[in-house]
C-alpha cells in the first residue's frame, strides 16, 4: 500500500509514542546500588532512601511502622527522607509502587566512608598469612563491607554506582574486605557495640585531585584548568587515541620471541637440559648480579630434593615478590602467574605435582622498567607436609630475550581518566552522596609523592568538597599518615615523602580532623605493607576522640607544637604527650636533624625533658632548624609517648 511522506510521519511519531508509553507503564521502581539487602544505615541522623521510577509514579515505604510517600519527578526520580533511627536491627524495609521490593538484614549502625588508593583497597587476602588466627576465626556478622568496584569518567557524575552488594564479616567472605577498613571496624564495633558498614571506595595508583569534584579544585589552577579541558569531548578524544597509538608503540617492543619458550624442549620442561645457565643468588636483582641494564626476560631455576613423605601431598609455593611479571613452573606445570610487581606470589601446589626425589622450580621474570629481580626480605618457601623448604640461594639463570628500547616513543600522552582530576569523584564518590554517613577514613598519598609541596592544598580541598558535598561542616576526616618506605639514609638528607608527611601533618589545623601516624608500620621493599592492623587500629583511636567524644582517650603520639632557640639547643614543645614522652627501645633519642641558617642538616643530640626535647649538635654551634624523622625510611626514629604511639616527623624550617 503506498503511503506518502506525511502519513509516514506520522505513524512513526505514533508508534514512537506507543513504545514510550508502554516504557512509561511498565517502569519499574529501581534503587541505588547501596540501598540493598544487608545494608548499614547510620544512626541518630536524618536519612534519605532514593531511586527511579517512572515519571510522576507514586512511591510509599514502610519501615520501623512508619510509613512515607512520595511521587517521581518529572525526570523520574525520587527521594524520601526518612526520621533518624536509634542503633538496631536487623530490619525489614517495603517499597511499594508499580513494583513491589522488600529489603531484608537491615541494621541501623555507624557508617564509614573509606577511600584512598591501594592501601586503603588492599584486602584482607593479601594479609591472610599474617593474621591466619583473624581470616579464621572471624565471626562480625554486624560488620558489613561495601566494596566499589573501580569505575572512571572525566565526562559525567554518575547517578549510581557498578553493582555491588554489601557483605558480612564471616570467615567466608573476610577476604575481600579491605584490610585498613576491617581492623578499625573490628575495634569501633567492639567498643561501642554497634552495626558498622563500610563503603569502601579505592582505586590503586590513584592521585587525591581524582577524588576531588570540579567545585573543589577551583581554587587550584594547575588542576581548575585541567577540568575545563576535559569538558572538551574532542580533547578527550584525541588524548585517548595518543594514548592509545603510544602504548601500541611501547607494547611493540616487547613482542615474545623467547628463546626459552621457541627452543625444541621449552626451558620450563622436565626433559630440558640446562645449558650455559649462570649462578644467581635468590632473593636478589640481576642488575646487581651480573646483568647490566637489562630490559626483557630471564629465566631462574632450581632443582630440590624432597623426601617419600611427600608424596601425593599438596603444598604451597611463597615466592615473595619480583618484579615485574611472572610464570612459575613447578615439574613443568605452570602453577601460576603474577602481571606486575607488588602482589606476593603464593601458588597453590595440587596433590600429586610434587615427588619424592628431584623437583624442579622455573620461573620465566619478565622486566620492562625497574630492576629485574627477586625483592629482598621475603618468605621463599616451599611449603608441604607440614616442613618449610627454604629456597633462598643458588640459583641458576639464563636470558631469554632482550628488549630492545626505543628511545622515540614520547612519554606524554599517558590519558587514564581515573588519574585525571575529577575523574573518581565522578563515578565513586558523588553516587554516594545521599547516603549519610559517620565520617571518612582515608589512606591516599603515594601517587602524589612526585609533586609533594602540593599535597597539603590538594588534602584540604578535598576536606572541604567532601564536606560540603555531604552537607556536614563538621564532617569527621581522618587519615593515614605515608608510612616508612623505601632504603635508609644514614645521613640527614631531603626526601619527597618526608615533603607530603609534612603536609599531612599540617593539615591537623583544619578542624575536626586526625591522623594515624604510620612510620613504624611500613616496609623498606614493599609500597604494601602488610601490617594493617596497626593502620587500622590507629585510625579506630583517632575515631573514639575524634568522632566519639572519648576525651580521656590518648589517641595520637607526640605532636609538635613549637621550638625555641636557647644558646646553642633548640627546645621542641609537644602536645599528645600521654603520660609522657620515651625515647622507644633505646636510652637515646634518634633521628633528630638540626641547622643552622645554612639549613645544612646534621644528626643532633637530643634528650627529653618532661613534655620537651632539647636538640644539640657540636657541629651546629648557632642552630635555627630541628626535623625529625625526616626521611623516605625513618628507620629508627623512636620518639613516642608511654601509650606506645609515635611521634609524627615534623620539620621547623619553612
Amino acid at each position: 500500500m503506498y503511503m506518502n511522506s506525511r502519513s509516514k510521519k506520522f505513524l512513526t511519531a505514533l508508534f514512537a509514542l506507543a513504545v514510550l508509553l508502554n516504557i512509561e507503564a511498565t517502569a519499574e521502581v529501581r534503587l541505588p546500588q547501596l540501598v540493598s539487602d544487608g545494608m548499614v544505615l547510620q544512626r541518630d541522623a536524618p536519612l534519605k532512601i532514593w531511586g527511579w521510577a517512572s515519571p510522576g509514579e507514586k512511591i510509599q515505604l514502610k519501615f520501623q511502622g512508619k510509613t512515607y510517600q512520595t511521587t517521581a519527578s518529572a525526570e523520574g526520580k525520587w527521594s524520601i527522607p526518612m526520621r533518624s533511627q536509634k542503633a538496631g536491627g536487623p530490619y525489614t524495609m517495603d517499597i511499594n509502587a508499580s513494583n513491589k521490593i522488600v529489603l531484608k538484614d537491615i541494621l541501623i549502625g555507624e557508617v564509614w566512608f573509606c577511600s584512598g588508593q591501594s592501601n586503603m583497597a588492599l584486602p584482607m587476602e593479601r594479609v591472610k598469612e599474617k593474621f591466619a588466627d583473624e581470616v579464621s576465626k572471624v565471626n562480625y556478622p554486624q560488620i558489613r563491607n561495601f566494596f566499589i568496584p573501580t569505575v572512571s569518567d572525566v565526562g559525567r557524575v554518575h547517578e549510581d554506582l557498578p553493582p555491588g552488594k554489601w557483605i558480612p564479616a564471616l570467615p567466608e567472605q573476610i577476604l575481600s574486605f579491605g584490610a585498613v577498613a576491617y581492623f578499625f571496624a573490628k575495634d569501633i564495633h567492639t567498643r561501642y557495640k554497634v552495626p558498622i558498614g563500610i563503603i569502601n571506595s579505592s582505586v590503586g595508583g590513584t592521585p587525591i585531585q581524582a577524588w576531588t569534584s570540579e567545585e573543589g579544585l577551583k581554587q587550584i589552577p594547575q588542576y581548575a584548568e585541567r577540568v575545563e579541558q576535559l569538558k572538551d569531548s574532542a580533547f578527550v578524544n584525541q588524548l585517548v587515541r595518543e594514548t592509545e597509538s603510544r602504548n601500541k608503540a611501547i607494547a611493540a617492543q616487547f613482542k615474545p620471541n623467547d628463546e626459552g619458550l621457541t627452543a625444541e624442549t621449552p626451558w620450563y620442561n622436565p626433559a630440558y637440559v640446562p645449558e650455559g645457565w649462570q649462578p644467581f643468588w635468590l632473593p636478589g636483582y640481576w642488575a646487581d648480579q651480573g646483568i647490566r641494564g637489562l630490559k626483557g626476560v630471564v629465566w631462574f631455576r632450581k632443582e630440590i630434593e624432597l623426601p617419600q613423605s611427600i608424596a601425593g601431598k599438596a603444598g604451597k609455593l611463597m615466592m615473595g615478590a619480583m618484579v615485574d611479571a611472572d610464570e612459575t613452573y613447578v615439574n613443568g606445570k605452570q602453577v601460576g602467574n603474577v602481571t606486575y610487581k607488588y602482589p606476593p606470589r603464593r601458588y597453590e601446589l595440587p596433590a600429586g605435582l610434587l615427588k619424592p626425589g628431584k623437583n624442579i622450580i622455573v620461573i620465566r621474570l619478565t622486566n620492562t622498567t625497574d630492576k629485574g629481580g627477586f625483592v629482598p626480605d621475603k618468605f621463599y618457601d616451599l611449603l608441604v607436609d607440614g616442613m618449610r623448604m627454604d629456597l633462598r640461594g643458588d640459583w641458576q639463570y639464563k636470558v631469554g630475550q632482550v628488549f630492545t628500547m626505543s628511545k622515540d616513543i614520547p612519554a606524554e600522552p599517558n590519558f587514564s581518566a581515573q588519574n585525571e582530576p575529577t575523574g573518581l569523584y565522578k563515578s565513586m564518590v558523588a553516587p554516594v552522596l545521599p547516603y549519610a554517613i559517620k565520617g571518612v577514613l582515608w589512606y591516599q598519598g603515594e601517587t602524589n609523592s612526585h609533586k609533594p609541596h602540593k599535597y597539603e592544598q590538594l588534602l584540604k580541598a578535598l576536606i572541604a568538597d567532601w564536606r560540603n558535598k555531604w552537607a556536614m561542616p563538621d564532617l569527621p576526616f581522618i587519615y593515614a599518615q605515608l608510612p616508612n618506605f623505601m632504603e635508609v639514609d644514614y645521613s640527614p638528607a631531603e626526601s619527597n615523602w618526608a615533603i607530603l608527611r609534612e603536609g599531612q601533618r599540617r593539615t591537623l589545623s583544619v578542624p575536626n580532623t586526625a591522623m594515624a601516624v604510620g612510620i613504624d608500620a611500613g616496609e623498606w621493599n614493599d609500597i604494601h605493607p602488610l601490617d594493617k592492623q596497626t593502620i587500622g587500629k590507629r585510625l579506630a583511636l583517632a575515631a573514639q576522640k575524634l568522632a566519639y567524644k572519648d576525651a580521656k582517650l590518648v589517641a595520637s603520639g607526640p605532636a609538635f607544637e613549637s621550638a625555641k632557640v636557647e644558646g646553642n639547643q633548640i627546645r621542641i614543645s609537644f602536645t599528645s604527650t600521654g603520660s609522657g614522652l620515651v625515647a622507644k627501645g633505646s636510652n637515646a633519642l634518634k633521628h633528630f636533624a638540626i641547622a643552622g641558617a645554612d639549613k645544612k642538616f646534621s644528626w643532633a643530640t637530643a634528650t627529653i625533658e618532661g613534655n620537651q626535647v632539647l636538640v644539640s649538635s657540636a657541629q651546629v654551634p648557632s642552630p635555627m632548624y630541628v626535623r625529625y624523622a625526616w626521611a623516605d625510611n625513618p628507620a629508627f626514629a623512636n620518639l613516642y609517648n608511654k601509650e606506645g604511639l609515635p611521634a609524627s616527623p615534623f620539620k621547623t624550617d619553612e
